[in-house]
């Protein structure tokens, strides 16, 4: 099996929290290649770390809040003058093209009925069932946070290596289920103790942390109130430009 690697393209959160880009994670092997999250900031990000948005074969979403899939316009739009033919696939949760045609149509009017010169599949996930996408088994679990269309946690399994990703949500035990027997967890902390409605804190992930059975755990979506406690954090996170070989 080749290996996956995944760059963080965007470790932060909707409001550019330390100067973070918002969440976006790039995973590729030797063939193939994801975005797990867009959001709007991705593509700044990708281009400044030499990331070739053409290359992308996968966008996949979390749920639909603009700093989790508000870069898609954009990369499509980019794609327009320099993707040439390669297809691109799409996938989240129910809404999720309707959401991105409405997006493309406030960012840019027109853009949306421009027929590309690369094929766009939109795939909208069924919760709890596993789809197949390429050569990646997917499978969404619904999570509490409040984005207009069901969010999901998403574990996905690619090449022998099983990553799963909280999205954003408040504790909930389908976290345990995307966390199962993963190598790594890519989980929420948004702040420290402080609890908040359809957000998880660190305080409680450290509660409920020997239930989820991941190899390795990686924060990521941090407020300026986790930011300022990085040092002394028992559990390791993202930030931009770091990489993770699986």
């Amino acid at each position: 099996m080749s290996k996956v690697e995944i760059q963080c393209m965007g470790s932060g959160d909707a409001f550019g929290s330390g100067g973070r880009f918002q969440p976006c994670f790039y995973v590729s092997s030797d063939n193939f290649r994801l975005l797990l999250d867009c959001g709007a900031s991705s593509l700044i990000a990708m281009k400044r770390s030499g990331v070739d948005p053409a290359g992308v074969d996968l966008i996949l979403i979390s749920h639909l809040h603009g700093d989790h899939f508000g870069g898609i316009p954009f990369f499509i739009l980019d794609g327009q003058f320099r993707r040439e033919t390669r297809p691109l696939i799409v996938a989240g949760p129910p809404g999720l093209a309707d959401r991105v045609h409405q997006a493309m149509e406030v960012f840019f009017p027109g853009s949306s009925r421009v027929q590309q010169k690369f094929a766009i599949e939109f795939m909208e996930l069924a919760e709890g069932g596993e789809t197949t996408i390429g050569p990646l088994k997917v499978t969404p679990y619904p999570v509490v946070h409040a984005s207009g269309d069901t969010p999901y946690a998403l574990r996905i399994e690619f090449e022998d290596k099983v990553i799963g990703y909280s999205g954003d949500t408040e504790w909930t035990e389908a976290l345990v289920e995307a966390a199962r027997g993963a190598d790594l967890f890519i989980c929420e902390a948004y702040y420290f103790e402080k609890k908040m409605k359809y957000h998880l804190n660190y305080q409680t992930l450290m509660e409920q942390r020997q239930k989820l059975d991941c190899r390795r755990l990686v924060l990521y979506h941090m407020s300026e109130d986790m930011l300022q406690r990085l040092p002394g954090l028992e559990f390791e996170w993202a930030e931009d430009g770091k990489s993770i070989i699986l």
